[in-house]
């Protein structure tokens, strides 16, 4: 990001950085860095698919050593893509970047840059828990943190070589020698401070003696993440004013060069006239117009970041750029807050998206795939799409352009937005003002789930049931058993850590210190079927947490950090393909066996009902039930007919079924009983889990 190769020219001349004590100060810090940082840096997990728990950790102490010090942190996030679209071919690049990174990973090379893909939602969700101030920009943050760091007078924190140009008088703490684990206490004293290294552009322009208001010159010249004169066939010979050699010599012979001019135009002027020199009139246009564009960013308009952090008052159409005043105003507030998903930005203003990537199976299609129809819907309440029944009378409009991993090439394809029948009255203008139930059947129908099938389940974990409903019907290759079961051991075991964080009675340590001593440790082979079939599963959670977003959270969105751990679930699988039971791991755990069987059994009644009559949402050639799924689903509702069974001696013997007033996990624990209809006798004849006659248990 920024200035190619200038934070390596920073390093060395290591005298431009000051060592400093930072304590009891205002930190602008830019979000989008801080979190890179804070999970590539301790070695995360990256070739499955992710360990936000442990993320979630790092979190926590960052942002505590800060409070130790007397340091009021403000995050501040990238948004949507820039909407003048000029950093689209550098976009492109990293996506491509990314690809091949994650490749190398599928191959076992040791190599670093691939996020899981809900890291951005995990850590917005860790600082609204420590009530760490935080705002999202509409677009791109660059422009707006260092305009409220020049406001505040405060540092910002960033690895960002864009922060060594801009003129922020209090200057810019680079991550990378910013030591937050090393928190420091002067002697005799209690008062604590975080030793870093302190970058100013008054710092720099004296050591190479130019004017700082040619900064902005440089850094397009140099090539930024908006020019690069090198890939437009323009080569200047800078290291022939430099007398140093190697890599470095071509900043240091552009900054000699530059030292002679005072001003912005005189210095860009000249620059030109070197263009122009050795190259014709086109290309002497299109560097103009670059270097004008990369130069551009580096000056400050006026901020709406002040505002929102002391007012809480989103930016108002009016102070909004004109392209971006097609933003609905009930969303710029919460697009600010983050509780509302950027990439609705890049739909509506470049009708395009970007998507993430994930260590897959290179020879089978992109995750991204499986999730295209909920994604088909949020465009289409978006930009209004047609009816799934073709009978709208809206106008028609532009389909988005989804780039994603073909192979390993990054391509892309034209998505057509649709919408469900239950959204045919909903306008993106007034969505905010819907009938909560509309919101709710709409995202229940874009997963093909009943409201009714997630009734016994918790309601915080009733979105990844859901999610998880759509994944069995949806993935491709097949889902089999014991990637179901790993998933929901999976989503117990996160449940666990969160209980036994919220410091509630606990009584399943049993089950826990089980299941973490399964978590894989080193390296060891990747079953890439096993990552391929959980890269679509969070392909299809991270679209199904943005549709609930933008219909206002008909469902409880759960706590993400503890809903996927890569390197259990990963585990998990070859041990239960190898013959491990997840009755046997759970035994000794009345609460996390209950919340199993309810998170099952809900998907499974999802399963029959889809069996029996499967309605697409999206037009085309009826998906048959896989005959692989089938078979083990009823192979593990017999085993669970059996626990049943014994479960019930067990009662028997104690002299009846004890109702729980509250189980340990937190949850009132009430049963309640039923009439059992036509539909649950069809279940119970498939399901023979269902078979016992008992009240139906929930969660309240």
């Amino acid at each position: 990001m920024g200035v190619q190769g200038l934070t390596s020219f920073m390093e060395k001349n290591g005298n431009i950085l000051k060592d400093v004590h930072l304590r009891n100060s205002k930190l602008i810090i830019d979000g989008s860095n801080l979190y890179n940082l804070l999970y590539f840096k301790p070695r995360l997990d990256q070739n499955h698919g992710g360990d936000y728990d442990a993320f979630e950790g790092q979190v926590c102490k960052f942002f505590k050593a800060l409070k130790d010090c007397g340091i009021d942190p403000y995050v501040i996030l990238d948004g949507g893509s820039d909407y003048t679209d000029k950093k689209f071919e550098t976009l492109k690049e990293r996506a491509q970047s990314r690809i091949n990174t994650a490749n190398s990973l599928s191959m076992g090379h040791q190599v670093s840059g691939v996020l899981p893909i809900l890291i951005k939602h995990v850590f917005k969700q860790v600082l609204s828990s420590l009530k760490v101030p935080f705002a999202e920009c509409i677009c791109e943050a660059d422009q707006e943190i260092a305009s409220l760091a020049q406001r505040w007078n405060c540092p910002v924190l960033s690895n960002d070589s864009d922060f060594y140009i801009f003129d922020i008088q209090s200057g810019c703490l680079p991550i990378s020698h910013f030591h937050w684990e090393k928190v420091s206490m002067y002697r005799g004293s209690s008062i604590k401070y975080i030793p870093c290294k302190l970058y100013t552009t008054t710092s720099f322009c004296r050591h190479f003696n130019i004017n700082r208001q040619v900064l902005p010159v440089f850094a397009a010249v140099a090539g930024n993440d908006y020019i690069n004169l090198r890939n437009m066939g323009v080569s200047l010979r800078w290291e022939e004013y430099s007398s140093m050699e190697g890599r470095f010599a071509r900043f240091d012979g552009l900054l000699n060069w530059l030292a002679r001019f005072q001003g912005q135009k005189e210095a860009l002027d000249s620059v030109l006239r070197l263009i122009f020199h050795g190259n014709n009139r086109q290309k002497m246009d299109a560097a103009c117009q670059g270097l004008s564009l990369g130069i551009e960013e580096y000056h400050l308009p006026p901020g709406c970041l002040e505002r929102f952090f002391n007012d809480g008052v989103g930016p108002g159409l009016g102070r909004l750029a004109e392209p971006l005043r097609v933003l609905p105003d009930w969303t710029l507030l919460p697009l600010m807050k983050g509780t509302l998903p950027s990439t609705m930005v890049d739909v509506l203003l470049l009708r395009r998206v970007m998507h993430s990537v994930q260590v897959e199976d290179p020879r089978l299609p992109s995750g991204n795939n499986t999730s295209r129809p909920i994604r088909q819907v949020l465009y289409g309440l978006l930009l209004g799409g047609r009816r799934t029944d073709h009978s709208s009378q809206r106008p028609p409009v532009d389909d988005v352009e989804e780039y994603y991993r073909e192979g390993n090439n990054l391509t892309s394809s034209m998505v057509e937005a649709i919408l469900p029948s239950t959204a045919e009255q909903l306008q993106l203008d007034t969505l905010d003002q819907a009938p909560r139930s509309v919101q709710l059947e709409v995202f229940l129908e874009t997963l093909g789930v009943s409201q009714s099938t997630l009734s016994g389940v918790p309601p915080h974990l009733r979105l990844p049931v859901a999610v998880t409903c759509y994944w069995l019907r949806h993935a491709h290759p097949p889902i089999d058993l014991p990637l179901l079961q790993a998933l929901l051991l999976g989503l117990v075991y996160g449940e666990l850590c969160r209980q036994r964080r919220s410091q509630r009675g606990f009584l399943e340590g049993p089950v826990l210190e089980r299941l973490r001593g399964l978590i894989q440790r080193g390296a060891r082979s990747l079953d890439l079927g096993v990552a391929h079939a959980y890269s679509q599963w969070q392909c299809c959670l991270k679209e199904s947490l943005y549709l609930n977003q933008l219909l206002c959270l008909p469902l409880a969105e759960p706590q993400c950090a503890w809903l996927y751990k890569g390197t259990l679930v990963h585990q998990l699988v070859t041990k239960l393909r190898g013959g491990l039971t997840p009755d046997s791991l759970l035994m000794g755990g009345p609460c996390s066996g209950q919340l199993y069987r309810a998170m099952l059994g809900a998907i499974l009644n999802s399963h029959d009902a889809h069996e029996a009559a499967v309605i697409p949402l999206v037009s085309g050639p009826r998906r048959a039930t896989p005959p692989s799924l089938s078979q083990p689903l009823d192979d593990l509702t017999f085993r669970l007919h059996i626990l049943a069974l014994e479960e019930d001696d067990d009662d028997g013997a104690a002299g009846g079924r004890k109702v729980m007033p509250e189980d340990d996990l937190g949850w009132t624990l009430v049963t309640v009983q039923t009439r059992h209809k036509k539909k649950d006798r069809f279940n119970r004849a498939r399901n023979p889990e269902f078979s016992r006659k008992q009240g139906r248990i929930g969660w309240e």
